[in-house]
């Protein structure tokens, strides 16, 4: 089993969020680009936030 350091646990999610983002914002359509944007936003200051906690 790969053991995944607790440092990088908290940089995960917001990092799921701003790939998500990247590729809805990608697809062709105003609403999903829209979306996409939102959360590309949403996970770089949840990855900021947690970037800046000790």
């Amino acid at each position: 089993m790969v053991s995944i350091p607790a440092e990088w646990t908290d940089e995960i999610a917001p990092s799921t969020l701003m790939v998500a983002g990247f590729l809805l914002f990608v697809f062709p359509e105003p609403a999903t680009s829209a979306l996409g944007a939102g959360l590309m936003l949403y996970g770089a200051a949840w990855w900021f936030y947690e970037w800046g906690r000790p």
